[in-house]
């Protein structure tokens, strides 16, 4: 699980108080619930969140370096760095899970059906939550600097939209992975299989308007629908 302490946007958001628990308690529960892995371990560099993540049940067996805890580091190297160290300590994995710290509400049945997909090929590295674009892309609009808007792709202007294919994004949520396909350097957006995930579900916690509508999706939720997690 990765969860830096340089929070930029939201200050030390990977440890704040949401819905009455610390952000990262909650994928925790969900990994530490579904009984699927050997080890939980959190990457970060900030002995807080450290300390926060061991309570509710991952371990910290290593900090991350500050080279790889910047603003700009990409996933991969930090993963990378997650499989050498626990090599170090004498754990050799096949496939390694990646999920974010402010992934509140992935559940083990995304996680059970992702690693699935993952065994039941070898032609894929990787198996990638996504989620489909509420809205045809296709018919994106753009806003000029006069205030004007135009379309995107003009072609498409009297398409329907029921007729225009649908486009996905990266949910931001989770990644599993051979431990092959990491070390290759490989982005898990690449030779990867798509697990589709609910819209409603996936909220990429980044500003406080995303951390509000978290919050609200939150308390809409039923006990079963958040997988039964209690701290």
């Amino acid at each position: 699980m990765l969860a830096r302490g340089g929070s930029k946007r939201i200050p030390r958001k990977n440890i704040r108080e949401f819905a009455s628990q610390p952000l990262i308690s909650w994928p925790i529960l969900t990994l530490i619930d579904s009984g699927l892995f050997e080890d939980i371990v959190v990457s970060t560099d900030d002995v807080e969140i450290a300390d926060i993540a061991k309570l509710y049940g991952a371990t910290v067996p290593f900090m991350r370096t500050d080279e790889l805890s910047d603003d700009v580091t990409p996933m991969v190297p930090v993963i990378n760095h997650s499989i050498a160290e626990m090599g170090e300590l004498g754990k050799k994995y096949d496939a390694v899970l990646c999920v974010y710290a402010t992934s509140v509400f992935v559940t083990k049945n995304d996680i059970k059906l992702a690693l699935e997909l993952l065994n039941s090929t070898n032609h894929f590295g990787y198996v990638s939550g996504i989620v489909r674009y509420s809205h045809p892309i296709q018919r994106a609009l753009q806003l000029e600097s006069n205030g004007k808007v135009s379309m995107v792709s003009p072609e498409n202007t009297l398409v329907r939209t029921q007729d225009l294919e649908d486009r996905f994004h990266d949910s931001g949520q989770f990644y599993w992975g051979r431990v092959s396909a990491w070390m290759s350097g490989a982005s898990p957006l690449t030779s990867t299989l798509g697990l589709v995930l609910p819209s409603w579900r996936v909220v990429d916690i980044d500003t406080e308007e995303d951390w509000a509508r978290a919050e609200k999706t939150h308390g809409h939720l039923s006990s079963s629908e958040l997988g039964e997690r209690q701290s």
